[in-house]
């Protein structure tokens, strides 16, 4: 991996990296990693790039066509990415979703490193142990994938998976082992095992910027002394956690998994150390902390 002099500067050797999503334009991404770049002095530039579900295919094939080194993958497009790669990690491969691409000499080598980034920022920044605790998990997309596998790692008691449509939630939670512990509830039961859940984790888009005012369930249904999480880093502290705090629970926000998702993916690709501490700094600058 080349080292640069200026780490400000492109040139001619510059190695491409990038995400793609559908939006994509409130990505913080770029601000993260090209801040990594920079304090490693690796020579590299991140970009964010819109792709809708029809262009899929053809944004992976420019990824082949142009050398890019990396990609990272955002909704709605962790799941179908996957048809497109040549080899699939065996992590990924479980959760049945990728969010990091390695371009390795020509093969495309998908990863998911949302699950663990989340885990290692939940027990770094709210609940240390996991073990026996149970959790309820709300929504079934790509992002919920990620985070049940990295869950189920933990040993908890148990993982009660709800989604609005109730039919995505039942088959998401039967694609895991029966010694994982996931399993699907119904919509209408939600309330009552969030009173009992020791962790309450959103993996939805409700409540993300710019409509920050919504909540994917009542905050009221925690228990006090329980921990809300929230996927979601924009805002930072969405109104889900404001209102579950003022109810005496811990708040866990989306942030520092968002840190260590692209810290995992920036280590993936570079083989160096990810600079946690400056890439946590350029997000909380990038919201005018």
């Amino acid at each position: 991996m080349e080292r640069h002099s200026d780490p400000y500067q492109l040139d001619s050797h510059t190695v491409l990296y990038g995400v793609i999503g559908d939006p994509v334009r409130h990505s913080k991404s770029p601000v993260m990693l090209n801040r990594a770049f920079r304090e490693t002095g690796i020579n590299g530039a991140y970009a964010a790039f819109h792709v809708t579900p029809d262009r899929l295919g053809e944004s992976i094939a420019g990824v082949r066509g142009l050398g890019f080194r990396g990609l990272n993958v955002t909704i709605p497009h962790k799941v179908e990415v996957m048809a497109f790669l040549d080899e699939i990690s065996e992590g990924a491969r479980a959760i049945g979703a990728v969010n990091t691409i390695v371009n390795d000499n020509g093969r495309l080598v998908g990863y998911n490193t949302d699950g663990i980034g989340y885990v290692r920022s939940l027990k770094e920044e709210a609940e240390p142990d996991l073990s026996g605790k149970t959790i309820v998990v709300l929504g079934a997309g790509g992002a919920s994938r990620g985070i049940l596998w990295a869950l189920a790692q933990e040993k908890p008691a148990a993982i009660l998976l709800a989604n609005r449509t109730e039919a995505r939630a039942a088959e998401l939670a039967s694609a895991f082992p029966p010694a994982y512990r996931i399993s699907a509830i119904a919509w209408s039961r939600l309330q009552a095992a969030c009173a009992e859940a020791d962790v309450v984790v959103n993996t939805t888009s409700v409540g993300m910027s710019p409509n920050a005012d919504g909540v994917p369930i009542d905050p009221n249904w925690l228990k006090p002394g329980a921990v809300a999480s929230d996927l979601i880093y924009n805002p930072l502290k969405t109104a889900f956690l404001r209102r579950a705090e003022e109810r005496g629970c811990r708040a866990h926000g989306g942030l520092g998994m968002f840190v260590y998702q692209g810290a995992y993916a920036f280590e993936y690709w570079t083989g160096t150390t990810a600079p946690v501490a400056a890439m946590r700094e350029a997000v909380l600058d990038s919201f005018g902390r």
